[in-house]
This record gives C-alpha cells, sequence and structure tokens, in this order.
C-alpha cells in the first residue's frame, strides 16, 4: 500500500466539543482520504474525546488512526507518539481546539513538492480574539531565511514538515516541558532544513482562542512556566553558536517569554515567588543578553531587563513607575538623555540618547472614548512638553496595522496629549472575522529618526463595547487592558451565542 503523502499529528486531552470542528475539518480535506492519515493520540481524555476518536476511526479505517494512553501531563508526548506511527511523506501537526481551511493540506503538500521545502508554513489566523502573529505572513516566499525574517515570532509546530527531514534528525518534542515544548522542535527544524517556505494566499490554520480558557498554556502554573522558558532559552544556546543568528532567535525569546516575566504583575506577587522569577530573568540575562540582542528588544523591555541586571529593587521600581503613574520623566545630563526612574539614579543603563525615537513614543493612554458609535477615539498623554517639537515629524498610533487618523498633539500642563480617532468602520474591515486583538502602539517619525512603542494605560478604564454590523454578522468593538503587561489593546470580536454564554458563566464580566 502507498504512503500517505501527509500524517496529521493530533494530541488529544480534553478539548470538547472543539474536537468535533477539528476533527471535521481533517476528514473534509480536498486532498482526499486516500492522501491523508490522521493519527489522533488520546492523552487520556474524560470528556468523551476518546469514545469519538473510536468511533470516527471505526467509520475511517483507513484514515483515522487512534492511540489511547494515560494523561502525560502535556503535548509532547502525544506529539512524540504521533510522529512514530505516522507513515506520509510530510507530517502535521494540528492542536484538537483548532482546525484547517478546506484546501489546506493539499495546498501545502503541493508547494514543498514543487518548491522542494522542507518546512512550509500557511497562514494561521486567530478565532475568538486569539493572537497569531502575521508579519512572516505579508507574502508568499519560496525561500525564508530562518535568521533574516520573522520566522522567529512564529515558531508553533503548526507547519507541514518533511518527514525525512525529522527522522534523519531525530526531532522529537522535549517531554521535559509541559509548555512551550513544539519551539525547540519546531526551531531546530527550521534550522536543519535546506528550504523553508511560506504561504500566505490562504487562511490556512484556525487556531482558536477558547472560551473556557482551559487550554494548558492558559492555566499553566508559575513554577512551571519559570522552568520551560529557561529550558527553551537554554536550548536555542545548545543549537546556535553565539553571535548574530543566536541574537536573531533570542530576540524573539526576550522580547516575549522572558518579558512576560517582568510584565506588570511581578510587584504583586509574594516576596518569595518574586525572588524566584527575578532568579531565572537575571540567570538568563547574565548568560545571553548581548549588547546587540539588548539593542534589537522594544524600549520597554530593554529598559526593564537592563535594570534586572542591575538588581531586582531597581527592576520593581521601573516596574512599578510604569504601571501606576505612567511615563517618567526625561532627564538631561550633559549632553546624554536619560529615563528617570525615581530611585533609580542615572546608571549607564538609562541612557535612552541612543534610542531617543524610541523613548519619545512612550506615551501612556490617558482617556478613551467613542463618538457616537462611529468612532473610538484615544487620547495619550507624553511628559514631554512639546511632543511634536522634539520629535520634529508625525505622530500616530497603529491597532495593529489599522491606522489611526491623528487629530491632534498639543502641549498641556502635564506634558503633550495626542488625541486619535480610530473609525469603527476601518476596525470591521481590518479584523478577522472571527475576531481579534489589535494592540496598540505609537509611532513617531523625524528628526530624532523612526521608533515606536507600545501604548500603555496605567489606572485606564476601558471603554465600553460597541455593536455594529459587518457584513452579515454583527460584532463588538471595545477596548481592553492586557493585564500582564499593561498595554492597550483594541479588541473586534463576533457577538455568538457561545460568547455570551461564556460570558454569563463568568458572571457577566
Amino acid at each position: 500500500m502507498q504512503a500517505p503523502d501527509v500524517s496529521v499529528v493530533v494530541p488529544v486531552y480534553d478539548t470538547m466539543p472543539y474536537l468535533r470542528a477539528c476533527l471535521a475539518s481533517l476528514l473534509g480535506q480536498t486532498i482526499g482520504h486516500r492522501r491523508m492519515e490522521i493519527v489522533a493520540v488520546d492523552d487520556g481524555s474524560t470528556d468523551g474525546g476518546g469514545q469519538l476518536l473510536d468511533q470516527l476511526a471505526a467509520r475511517h479505517p483507513d484514515t483515522v488512526r487512534v492511540r489511547h494512553q494515560a494523561n502525560s501531563g502535556g503535548p509532547a508526548n502525544p506529539c512524540n507518539r504521533g510522529l512514530e506511527l505516522a507513515t506520509g511523506r510530510y507530517v502535521f501537526f494540528v492542536g484538537s481546539d483548532d482546525r484547517l481551511g478546506p484546501e489546506a493540506l493539499e495546498r501545502l503538500v503541493t508547494a514543498a513538492d514543487r518548491n522542494d521545502s522542507d518546512v512550509v508554513l500557511g497562514r494561521a489566523v486567530g478565532v475568538n480574539s486569539r493572537y497569531m502573529s502575521q508579519e512572516i505572513f505579508a507574502e508568499s516566499r519560496v525561500d525564508v531565511d530562518l535568521f533574516d525574517s520573522a520566522l522567529p515570532w512564529s515558531l508553533a509546530n503548526i507547519k507541514l514538515f518533511r518527514r525525512e527531514l525529522v527522522e534523519r534528525h531525530h526531532l522529537r518534542f522535549h517531554e521535559d516541558m509541559p509548555i512551550l515544548s513544539d519551539q525547540p522542535f519546531t526551531l531546530e527544524a527550521c534550522y536543519r532544513a535546506r528550504r523553508i517556505s511560506v504561504l500566505a494566499d490562504y487562511d490556512y490554520y484556525h487556531a482558536v482562542r477558547r472560551l473556557d480558557a482551559r487550554n494548558i498554556t492558559y492555566r499553566s502554573r508559575l513554577d512551571q512556566r519559570l522552568r520551560c522558558v529557561e529550558l527553551l532559552v537554554d536550548r536555542v544556546a545548545e543549537l546556535i553558536p553565539p553571535g548574530k543568528q543566536r541574537d536573531a532567535v533570542l530576540r524573539r525569546h526576550f522580547g516575549l517569554e522572558v518579558a512576560h516575566l517582568v510584565g506588570d504583575d511581578l510587584p504583586r506577587l509574594d516576596g518569595p515567588t518574586r525572588e524566584r522569577v527575578y532568579g531565572v530573568v537575571r540567570r538568563l540575562v547574565d548568560r545571553y543578553l548581548t549588547d546587540d540582542l539588548r539593542d534589537q528588544l522594544d524600549i520597554e523591555t530593554r529598559l526593564r531587563l537592563s535594570a534586572a541586571g542591575s538588581g531586582l529593587a531597581d527592576l520593581l521600581a521601573v516596574i512599578r513607575q510604569d504601571a501606576e503613574r505612567g511615563v517618567p520623566p526625561t532627564v538631561v545630563a550633559g549632553d546624554r538623555c536619560h529615563a528617570g526612574y525615581p530611585g533609580v539614579g542615572l546608571p549607564d543603563w538609562t541612557d535612552v540618547t541612543g534610542v531617543r525615537a524610541d523613548w519619545l513614543a512612550r506615551l501612556d493612554a490617558v482617556a478613551v472614548g467613542w463618538e457616537g458609535t462611529r468612532s473610538l477615539t484615544v487620547t495619550a498623554r507624553s511628559p514631554h512638553p512639546d511632543l511634536g517639537r522634539a520629535v520634529g515629524g508625525p505622530v500616530h498610533v497603529r491597532a495593529g496595522r489599522i491606522a489611526g487618523d491623528t487629530l491632534d498633539v498639543t502641549p498641556d500642563a502635564r506634558g503633550s496629549l495626542v488625541r486619535v480617532r480610530f473609525p469603527v468602520d476601518r476596525l470591521l474591515a481590518g479584523s478577522a472575522a472571527t475576531g481579534q486583538r489589535h494592540p496598540l502602539r505609537v509611532e513617531v517619525d523625524g528628526k530624532v529618526g523612526r521608533g515606536s512603542a507600545a501604548l500603555r494605560a496605567p489606572g485606564l478604564t476601558p471603554a465600553r463595547p460597541r455593536i455594529r454590523r459587518h457584513g452579515t454578522r454583527l460584532y463588538a468593538a471595545t477596548t481592553s487592558l492586557d493585564a500582564r503587561t499593561g498595554h492597550l489593546v483594541l479588541a473586534v470580536v463576533p457577538v455568538t451565542a457561545a460568547r455570551l454564554a461564556a460570558r454569563l458563566r463568568r458572571g457577566g464580566r
């Protein structure tokens, strides 16, 4: 019997009813049942998912294969068991609460064969406002360089892998990592691949944000996350020698996973827990945060991780200022400019002279409000007394890729105010049909150069949602605060019965 073109590996643990939609999307693939196999590994499900898999295997014995096992505590083990059972020329991993576009596998396999690619990324979109980085999907490309592209920001394992590559290098998921285990696997596959291709012409993968928030990544314990983040960064260092290539990958991990450890919630932890978090961050900073890597990080992350290198007290002082009082003033010392964090002094790491544009882009949202139901206005403050003149060019605010209209930049008694309007129709047109969260960023471009920074909102009460029709569906547009980062987000979500039910279960929050 001829081997299938692609083996789809599905680790399954308590994802009903999402599992039904996932399996339906696989069985409905246009590639056809003869050219694919579904290898589902039931990792001790307790919600009836295992029985559903058995029913489908009995109905489609030549396509669906099922393995049952006791719960392993994470997706790494069932992914590895699935790899052991896979027989296809290619392998594709699917989360059991996610789903594929109908033509996904056919398009991916065709592209891999045509381009002789070892790894193929198809555009992944979020469902229920799940955030998925889109930079790598700006355009379709036959050949993508791991170190000179946005690929390090898209290291989930939801890609097509040539199985011969996987087996030749014996690539497996690290079972000592209950979360984040797909990233070292995907990174090494891309590192070893002869060719990586990107397809941006179709919605291949629909990543679902579960309304019950029971995904293991959502609810991972802090100690577990600390251990896995440290293992993740260490394994990048084991794979890639020191230098610009390693820094290109670590830019993602320090800018995301490590940055989250020094988020606004750190001061709210009890003392011993704060010390444990700080210990991990300090070790990673001391081992791997080169000057070149530090210079590539977002201004906020750069300052916090630099403060961590100085000590926990300085790190907490920076976070509390950002989270509770807002952007500190600029202190001029001779010909140098420093971030004036109270109680910290002016050590070298507070010097922002070389990143003046990024520093000036740091604003705090102080008000959000609706102009009727047609547009949302965001007002942000800079501590600089004349921001427009200091920048010497335009100040813009974007919600993801959606540009706002800057109404004015005016001095006030506490610095400068920037008012920006976002027409709701523009937000709806620029959002996925399944909903999307758009982090807000400030961009400046003038005599100080180009810079950008996330828009913070310390103490701000988000705007209430407004319901608007787009096409045949109703959507709610609103603002929210990311509790971990303190950043302001514009969210566009479809109004569905499932969302309303989930909100009622949470007590209307």
